[in-house]
């Protein structure tokens, strides 16, 4: 009896190590925003997020758990993340057209979905995302 509880627990613990490292490798492509790779994921056609955060906003701290939970999601593997400092990366930010920080974009290839200014409202923040793809 013993060893039928020792195999049981090793078969759960592989299974759920097969879970994590299966849901790492279906995780988003998160990048720091950079131009070249943008317009090669708008090429492509790709699903795509810009999320435009300060390291001073409580709004924006408050969406990254959020997006990160939905970016592990199999229905975003193929998802390509850029963030962009709202401080330091000014000129993309008026590239964007954004006023503010805690702006989240979505293109589907080179076509802007959709977006949103200081939503922390996870089932909102995925509604916005699933506009991505398609």
């Amino acid at each position: 009896m013993r060893r039928h509880r020792y195999m049981f627990a090793a078969l759960v613990a592989s299974v759920l190590a097969g879970a994590v490292l299966g849901a790492t490798a279906r995780a988003a492509d998160v990048t720091t925003y950079d131009q070249g790779a943008f317009v090669a994921a708008e090429a492509a056609g790709k699903p795509i997020l810009v999320a435009i955060h300060a390291s001073w906003c409580p709004v924006c701290a408050k969406q990254r758990p959020i997006l990160s939970e939905l970016e592990q999601q199999v229905a975003y593997k193929d998802l390509v993340v850029f963030m962009v400092d709202f401080d330091s990366q000014k000129n993309v930010v008026a590239a964007m057209g954004a006023q503010k920080q805690s702006t989240l974009i979505v293109f589907h290839g080179k076509a802007e979905k959709g977006r949103s200014v200081g939503d922390t409202n996870a089932a909102t923040i995925q509604a916005l995302l699933a506009k991505s793809m398609s």
